[in-house]
């Protein structure tokens, strides 16, 4: 926990109470925090500062803010399409892709996506919330990203895909592509990562047809949340 993420409701005038456990006791065991010790916040949302501790209980925390005046790192200028991971996985990976700026994520349904999935705990807002959350405090950011979860890939194609493409760039990663994923490159982007065994041809060559652009990043066949991050730290 690099940062404590203030939620609004938690701050109440120059001062700020938190009560989760999950906090509370990353204070106690991992900072080994003590009375007046100064800790990075940011205002979920908004700005960052620095607070200090001066009250810790077994159910409570509370910080004396300073001015909150330090702005966020800035976002990705790219919008991830990631077709849904196994539940596990996607956990680690919506943390991975918060901690990297990504502000913008469509979870898709594509052919080898197991129908299970979409029925999984973790695709319910809190626990959506919490990887984000998680994301936000390793990387030192208050900006929550947005999620859309999207369960047909054809109602995808025709009736959100030409829009997302407007002054985007739009790249798909996945095995065999001629191109090689590029470097350093400007302007906004609709980057698109398969599932496991990556998209099926037929979404492929609609993906190509709508105008973008297929890539690789080499010979080995990488699991989901490595070839995500490796794709951000690639093309940005």
């Amino acid at each position: 926990m690099n940062l404590i993420l203030l939620d609004p409701s938690e701050v109440k005038g120059a001062y700020a109470y938190l009560t989760d456990t999950r906090r509370i006791t990353h204070l106690r065991e991992v900072h080994r925090a003590c009375v007046g010790d100064y800790y990075t916040v940011g205002l979920q949302g908004g700005k960052m500062g620095k607070a200090q501790l001066t009250e810790l209980l077994d159910t409570q925390a509370t910080f004396t803010l300073d001015n909150l005046n330090e702005p966020p790192p800035p976002p990705l200028p790219v919008h991830l399409v990631l077709a849904l991971p196994r539940p596990r996985m996607l956990a680690r990976t919506l943390e991975h892709v918060t901690a990297l700026g990504v502000k913008n994520i469509t979870l898709l349904h594509s052919k080898r996506v197991e129908k299970s999935y979409w029925q999984s705990p973790e695709l319910r807002t809190e626990k959506i919330h919490h990887h984000l959350v998680l994301g936000l405090e390793q990387a030192r950011d208050t900006q929550l990203p947005n999620v859309t979860l999207c369960k047909g890939f054809r109602p995808f194609l025709e009736e959100q895909l030409s829009e997302l493409l407007k002054d985007r760039r739009g790249l798909v990663a996945h095995p065999g592509m001629p191109n090689a994923c590029p470097r350093n490159i400007d302007g906004e982007v609709l980057l698109f990562v398969g599932p496991e065994g990556g998209f099926i041809p037929w979404e492929v060559e609609k993906l190509l047809e709508a105008g973008c652009e297929g890539m690789h990043l080499g010979p080995r066949i990488l699991r989901v949340e490595t070839a995500v991050t490796a794709l951000l730290s690639r093309l940005f």
